[in-house]
C-alpha cells in the first residue's frame, strides 16, 4: 500500500468493516479480553433499541488499525468490541442451528446460519473442513476463540481455562440466554445480525500508516477524552523486538509485575519520567518516537525493563506515604504528601536520580527542597511548569553523570527556577486561593506558617482545624461600609483573610462582624487567631487585610526557604 498520509478516517459499518474478505488481528501482546456483563448490556440495549428502527443509528466509537494490506488490518484499538460483536455473531449463527421446526424449517435455518457465517466469522476450509475466521485474537485468547467459539465446540472444563477465555465463553452464553428470551427465530434472528447488527452500528475507521502513526493517533484521541491506551502501543512494540519465545514468556511475567507497580494507565508518564533522566525535552507525543530510537532488538527489551524495574517502586511509592519504601526513610514521607498535594510531577527525574545517587538524609534534603521550590514556583507564583522539565533533567543527569554529588549542588542547578525572595514576598501577599477548590493547599500554608509563629507544629492533615473567613463568603449588609460590595469577591479568598479555627469557635463566628469576631478569636489555641482577636484594631477593611498578607508573606519567605543561598 502507498503510504501518502498519516491517517484515513472514515464512516463504516460493522458489514463494511467485517465484509469483503477483511481479516483482523489483535497484536499478540495486546490485553486480554476484558468486557463483562456491564458492557454486554450495554451492547444489547443499544440493539434492542434500533430493531424495528431501519433509519436509526448507533455510533460504537473510534475503531484505529494498521493496515498492512487493503485486507489485512492490525486491531491497534477496538478489539474488545469486534471480539465481543463476532462472540454475538457466533450464538446468533448457534441459535439458528439449534432451533425446531420441520425438515424444511431446519433446513432454512442452517443455510442462514452458514450464510452469516460466511459473511461476519469465515468461511469453511475446504481441506480440513473447519471453520476460518476473519478476526485473530491475542495470544492468550486466539486458541479458545478458534478451536472453541468459531467451531462452536463446548469447553469439557470451563473453570479450568484462562480468565479471560472463560469471560469469552461467558460472553457467548450471556448472548444465548439473550435470544433465547428475544423469542426470535428464523428469518427474524437472522435480520438481527444481517441487518440491525451489521447495517446501524457505525464505526469511525481510523486507518495509520504505521505505529508511530498510530501513537499520533493515540494522543490525539486520548486528548479529546475517547478511552485509548498508549500503553498497549508502546508493550506491542516492545515484544514485537523478542523473537525467542522463552524470552516472550519471561517478558510478560516481568512486564505485568512492573505494570502492577506503576498501573497500566500511568506507564507512559513513568516511561517518559524514566528517559528524561537521561535525554532532555521529550515530549509526549515523541515519546513512541524515542522508544523506536532507542529499541532496535531483544537485548536492547531487557536492558531497558532492567532499568524500568529499578525504578518502578519508587515511582509508585511517590504518590504512596504509606508505601514501605518509606518505612526505613519515615522523615521523607512529609514532604512526598506534600509534593502530591502540589500536583506537580515534573521532578521526577531528579527524585530518580537523587535516590540511585544520594544518601538517605541527603536524598530527604532534596525531597524538601522541592517542597520549597514548588510552592515558591508553582504554588504561590503560579509559574508556567513547562519551565521546570529541562531544569530538573538538567539536574537530575548531573547527579547520574556524578558531575554533582550534594543537595548543595542540586540546588545550584535548580536555582534559575528558584524564586527569589523579593518576588516570593510580591506574590504572597497579593495571592488568593479559592478554598473551595483549593481547601487543602490553603489549610497546608496555614498550618506551616502558624507552625513558624508559635513553635508548635500543626500538621494538615491531621490537625483539626478549619479555615476561617474574616470578611465572610457570604458577607451580610454590614460589611459593605468597610468592602465595597461591588469588590468584595476580590478579597474573601485573599490569604490575608484567612486564619486556622476551632470549628467550635468558627461555627460562632459565622456572618458576625469583625467585632464579633474578635471577641471569639482571642479564644482560640492558634497564636495567628488569638493575636487577630487580641489587635488593637476596630476594623477589619481592605487595607488591614493587605497588611496582615504582607507580614505572612515576609514570614512565609523565612518558612520556605531552600537553605542553600
Amino acid at each position: 500500500m502507498a503510504k501518502s498520509n498519516l491517517l484515513k478516517t472514515q464512516d463504516v459499518t460493522f458489514l463494511e468493516l467485517i465484509g469483503n474478505g477483511k481479516k483482523y488481528r489483535v497484536p499478540s501482546f495486546q490485553r486480554d479480553y476484558a468486557w463483562e456483563e456491564e458492557q454486554w448490556e450495554d451492547l444489547w440495549n443499544d440493539i434492542q433499541e434500533l430493531l424495528g428502527a431501519a433509519d436509526s443509528f448507533h455510533y460504537m466509537g473510534a475503531l484505529v488499525v494498521e493496515a498492512a494490506s487493503d485486507r489485512a488490518f492490525q486491531i491497534i484499538d477496538g478489539q474488545q468490541r469486534i471480539a465481543t460483536l463476532s462472540v454475538l455473531a457466533l450464538a446468533v449463527i448457534d441459535r439458528l442451528q439449534q432451533l425446531p421446526g420441520d425438515a424444511a424449517t431446519q433446513a432454512a435455518n442452517a443455510e442462514r446460519a452458514s450464510e452469516l457465517r460466511k459473511r461476519f466469522i469465515g468461511e469453511k476450509d475446504p481441506a480440513s473442513l473447519l471453520q476460518s475466521s476473519k478476526l485473530f485474537l491475542n495470544d492468550t485468547d486466539d486458541g479458545f476463540y478458534q478451536d472453541y467459539l468459531v467451531q462452536l465446540r463446548t469447553p469439557s472444563n470451563p473453570r479450568g481455562l484462562p480468565k479471560s477465555n472463560r469471560t469469552l465463553w461467558a460472553c457467548f452464553g450471556w448472548f444465548q440466554k439473550r435470544l433465547l428470551d428475544s423469542g426470535l427465530e428464523g428469518e427474524a434472528l437472522a435480520r438481527l445480525l444481517s441487518d440491525t447488527v451489521a447495517r446501524q452500528l457505525l464505526f469511525i475507521l481510523i486507518t495509520v500508516e504505521d505505529d508511530i502513526s498510530a501513537y499520533t493517533v493515540f494522543e490525539t484521541l486520548n486528548a479529546r477524552g475517547l478511552e485509548l491506551s498508549s500503553t498497549d502501543l508502546l508493550k506491542n512494540f516492545l515484544f514485537s523486538r523478542v523473537p525467542v519465545r522463552s524470552d516472550l514468556d519471561a517478558l510478560q511475567r516481568r512486564w505485568r509485575q512492573m505494570i502492577g507497580k506503576v498501573k497500566h494507565e500511568r506507564f507512559p508518564e513513568f516511561l517518559r519520567y524514566h528517559l528524561l533522566c537521561r535525554y532532555p525535552q521529550i515530549r509526549k507525543q515523541r515519546l513512541f518516537k524515542k522508544v523506536r530510537e532507542e529499541v532496535k532488538t531483544s537485548v536492547d527489551v531487557f536492558a531497558l525493563m532492567d532499568a524500568l524495574e529499578q525504578r518502578a517502586d519508587l515511582f509508585a511509592a511517590m504518590d504512596d506515604t504509606a508505601h514501605e519504601f518509606w518505612l526505613d526513610r519515615p522523615a521523607a514521607k512529609t514532604y512526598v504528601r506534600d509534593l502530591r498535594l502540589f500536583g506537580v510531577r515534573q521532578h521526577m527525574p531528579l527524585v530518580f536520580a537523587a535516590w540511585e545517587k544520594l544518601s538517605a538524609d541527603d536524598f530527604t534534603r532534596v525531597l524538601k527542597l522541592l517542597c520549597v521550590l514548588s510552592v515558591r514556583y508553582t504554588v504561590i507564583g503560579s509559574l508556567n511548569t513547562n519551565e521546570l522539565e529541562p531544569v530538573y533533567h538538567r539536574a537530575a543527569k548531573a547527579l547520574l553523570d556524578g558531575a554533582i554529588r550534594s543537595p548543595a549542588e542540586v540546588f545550584a542547578q535548580l536555582r534559575s527556577v528558584y524564586v527569589d525572595d523579593e518576588k516570593f514576598v510580591r506574590d504572597f501577599a497579593h495571592k488568593e486561593m479559592d478554598t473551595t477548590r483549593r481547601k487543602k493547599v490553603v489549610k497546608y500554608l496555614l498550618c506551616e506558617l502558624e507552625s513558624d509563629a508559635s513553635g508548635t507544629h500543626y500538621d494538615c492533615e491531621s490537625d483539626p482545624a478549619t479555615i476561617e473567613h474574616i470578611l465572610p463568603e457570604n458577607p451580610s449588609a454590614q460589611w459593605d461600609e468597610s468592602f465595597n460590595p461591588d469588590r468584595q469577591k476580590d478579597f474573601i479568598y485573599r490569604l490575608g483573610n484567612l486564619v486556622l479555627l476551632e470549628a467550635s469557635i468558627n461555627r460562632q463566628c459565622q456572618n458576625g462582624s469583625f467585632e464579633n469576631k474578635q471577641s471569639l478569636l482571642e479564644q482560640s489555641r492558634y497564636a495567628s487567631a488569638k493575636a487577630l482577636g487580641q489587635a488593637d484594631q476596630a476594623d477589619w477593611s481592605p487595607a488591614t487585610l493587605a497588611l496582615r498578607q504582607d507580614r505572612m508573606a515576609r514570614r512565609a519567605a523565612h518558612v520556605w526557604r531552600a537553605g542553600f543561598e
